[in-house]
């Protein structure tokens, strides 16, 4: 290990002191009266030294020593010098760079994982729809099968999430505390995800040695289920620890880990006498998790286990069951086929198909290019599904071409961030299939409805754009020859839409099988374009990685769903209603201000899978068609995509486009007016019909 040393040299030998200190400190103690000398030489000259070296017994008559004048008097003044041995600290090992190894090898490792396990899910899902189409005929248990690969998924995949965007972190809060107060609330953040792991872990062991039986259909022990969330919950712990270590906060994951495995033997045995609901408990020590940072799905399996503490009726065992039930549901085995879609879409170049026949269509237009996104953003929404996909997308590929056009960069980004709601509204739809699972409505039944609502917003939208945007370079206006050559060449994109609408639509095939045929379309799409292995490996890694961020979230928000029924939220919703008069205009009043408000500060798919079951039988109960109601509570709540502190898709385009997510929330005013505007004819429309 190098150390600094002053160094004065002479012809014959070297003065060396270690720093600076230690030449003053023996300076004071009256020793070495030539050290004035060395300092000024000192603050001259450093060189780097292998030890730190003294010399003595050195023949100190030079050039330095023989101007003083007297020999007696030089060799007084320059008696040599011995200065003490100063041992060289052992260098300590790093853990940082170890860390990171083994981060990166578990995360690779894991990837590869969930990309398999992905990848025989579809094979699994297909084979059904042949065997069924072609042979007439099936495999016993294919649908257990595929719940238990998917719940397998989510424990794997989960981890994956936990440095991540899809960690689903309230980090806007947490950003503006002072430096001190943000490394206490990550910490408490840590705090949270370490309860999250010790509940699965300890949770799913518990249930395995408490659960018998053997799946009928599969032949395997029950408990294989819950054990792969074990596995999930001791990788989340080690995929933090590593990732803390790896960043030198060593002392801080300690703390952590300390305080949390504390809280977690704390919490069955400490009992507070409250006169509040456990679902209020709940929530609170939730939006505390959110405020200091925390994973919305560990903040709320954190929140559920601290509220036995406070009389809650769901046991450790049960919360980790909940969690499994919430998703172990057949129809949700779309979402992952779903993104595997749109990210195949993307990777094999058939998306820019769709972009090149939008621009042939309005490119000519006022705001040519801006119409262009929107459009695109419509025709996306039929093959993606999801919003953040065709977030990152445009903001890839229409950003650059915008800013150049004229467009100011927050103007730019905001257009993309509101074009980007439609795809959570236009079939596909991840946000109508977690709706369908919450409320048991029919999917196809919601997917039409998807249809006319992302019509009405993207009419809006445009006239939105049209009113406040012009292009300073107008694109000149596409022949009919390039019309129908664009479109000719989006054919393929445009068949994404047609097997998954007419699949369900026709009763062919559920909405599982359609998701599955259209990755399988998109993988034959990315296959004949010449797809290489690291693209499509990384692809099928990346829709796993998102669908089990999706599914944790869906399975912890289960326990939370469960305590607002036992304290009857639902009658209290009701009762609020029937205190404004009961019609059909007040509880669309009422429903609109709670998904307006929580929606604030809830992640869609949690606010979704919360309040979907909890508004809809006090619509029902006031005459409005459940089908459109689920419509409006998705629209509702794709809106906040572009609200703070969430804004969810603004926070995407932000990270993609380097453009502060404070310009684009300012700049997307316009366009968040036109949907609302949008939600209010889609509501007017409900209470006409």
């Amino acid at each position: 290990m190098t150390s600094k040393c002053l160094a004065l040299s002479t012809t014959e030998g070297v003065f060396s002191v270690s720093d600076s200190r230690a030449v003053r400190s023996r300076h004071r103690r009256g020793g070495y009266r030539h050290n004035r000398l060395l300092w000024r030489f000192a603050s001259f000259t450093a060189v780097e030294s292998p030890v730190v070296r003294a010399r003595s017994g050195i023949d100190h008559e030079s050039r330095i020593g023989s101007s003083t004048g007297h020999p007696a008097r030089r060799q007084r003044w320059l008696r040599p010098v011995s200065a003490p041995e100063i041992p060289e600290p052992l260098e300590r090992p790093r853990a940082a760079p170890l860390a990171r190894h083994c981060l990166r090898a578990v995360e690779a490792a894991l990837g590869a994982v969930v990309a398999t396990i992905l990848a025989v899910l579809l094979a699994v899902v297909l084979s059904t729809v042949v065997l069924r189409y072609a042979f007439n005929t099936g495999v016993l248990g294919s649908e257990d099968l595929g719940i238990w690969l998917h719940v397998a998924l989510i424990a794997f995949g989960a981890p994956l999430a936990v440095n991540s965007v899809l960690a689903m972190r309230l980090d806007v809060i947490a950003k503006r505390l002072p430096a001190q107060l943000q490394t206490a609330a990550a910490v408490v953040a840590d705090i949270f995800t370490v309860l999250a792991g010790l509940i699965l872990s300890f949770g799913g062991t518990e249930i395995m040695s408490m659960l018998g039986g053997i799946s009928p259909t599969l032949g395997l022990p029950e408990w294989i289920r819950f054990g792969f969330l074990g596995i999930g919950g001791a990788l989340i712990l080690l995929v933090l620890v590593l990732q803390r270590l790896s960043e030198e906060k060593g002392l801080a994951v300690l703390a952590a880990v300390i305080v949390g495995v504390l809280f977690y033997l704390a919490a069955t045995r400490v009992t507070f006498q409250v006169a509040l609901p456990p679902s209020l408990v709940l929530g609170l020590i939730a939006a505390f998790g959110l405020l200091v940072a925390a994973p919305l799905p560990h903040a709320f399996l954190a929140a559920a286990y601290l509220a036995i503490a406070f009389g809650s009726t769901l046991p450790e065992p049960a919360i980790v069951s909940s969690t499994v039930t919430g998703m172990s549901k057949f129809l949700l085995l779309a979402i992952p086929f779903f993104l595997l879609a749109g990210g195949l879409l993307t990777a094999s170049g058939v998306a820019n198909h769709l972009v090149r026949f939008a621009s042939s269509l309005v490119g000519h237009r006022r705001a040519g290019l801006a119409q262009t996104t929107l459009l695109t953003s419509v025709l996306f929404s039929g093959a993606s599904g999801s919003s953040v996909a065709n977030a990152a997308f445009g903001a890839s590929t229409f950003q650059p071409e915008l800013v150049k056009r004229g467009y100011p960069p927050p103007q730019a980004g905001a257009i993309i961030a509101a074009t980007s709601v439609l795809d959570n509204v236009i079939p596909p739809s991840v946000a109508f299939l977690i709706l369908a699972a919450a409320t048991n409505l029919s999917v196809g039944s919601l997917l039409v409805g998807g249809f006319f609502a992302g019509g009405v917003m993207a009419v809006c939208l445009a006239v939105a754009i049209h009113l406040t945007v012009r292009e300073q370079v107008p694109q000149p206006r596409a022949s009919g020859l390039e019309r129908r050559q664009s479109a000719i060449a989006a054919i393929p994109a445009f068949g994404l839409g047609v097997i998954v609408v007419v699949g369900i639509r026709m009763g062919i095939v559920t909405t599982t099988e359609a998701a599955a045929l259209a990755a399988f379309y998109t993988l034959l799409l990315g296959l004949g374009a010449r797809l290489r292995f690291g693209p499509l490996f990384a692809t099928f890694r990346q829709a796993a990685t998102e669908a089990s961020a999706i599914g944790l979230l869906i399975g912890t928000a289960g326990p939370f769903a469960f305590l607002l029924a036992v304290d009857d939220v639902s009658g209290l919703i009701s009762s609020l209603t029937t205190i404004l008069g009961g019609s059909a205009l007040a509880v669309l009043l009422l429903s609109n201000v709670i998904l307006l408000a929580v929606g604030l500060v809830l992640d869609i798919g949690a606010a979704i899978l919360l309040f979907g079951p909890i508004l809809l039988p006090s619509a029902v109960a006031a005459g409005i068609d459940p089908i459109h109601f689920g419509v409006i509570v998705v629209v509702n709540l794709m809106i906040h995509g572009l609200t703070p502190p969430l804004g969810m898709l603004v926070f995407v385009v932000s990270g993609v486009t380097r453009v502060p997510a404070t310009a684009l929330f300012r700049a997307v005013i316009p366009y968040l007016v036109a949907l609302l505007a949008s939600l209010a004819i889609i509501c007017a429309w409900a209470l006409i019909v």
